[in-house]
């Protein structure tokens, strides 16, 4: 195995201040990484609208500025509130 001399010293050094073997960082290093990867492996996969997309509601900054505002007032009345009133 060939490791870079910078990345190895850096391994060296973290493993000199936590009172550890390079080996033991070493593993850790490669087990975090395989759990995230099996983790990242196990999550749903997401699709998010790509910009242009023809789909979902088309809403002005406008619209959106009022949709926050009622959300906020909603909050902070503890319900939902009408736009008539």
């Amino acid at each position: 195995m060939r490791i870079d001399e910078a990345l190895l010293n850096e391994a060296k050094a973290y493993a000199a201040r936590n009172g550890r073997s390079l080996t033991s960082v070493m593993e850790d290093a490669l087990r975090q990484l395989l759990n995230r990867s099996a983790d990242a492996a196990e999550r749903p996969h997401v699709s998010l609208p790509v910009s242009g997309a023809e789909t979902g509601p088309k809403l002005t900054w406008a619209e959106i500025e009022a949709i926050l505002e009622l959300e906020d007032l909603e909050r902070y009345l503890g319900g939902p509130q009408h736009a008539d009133a």
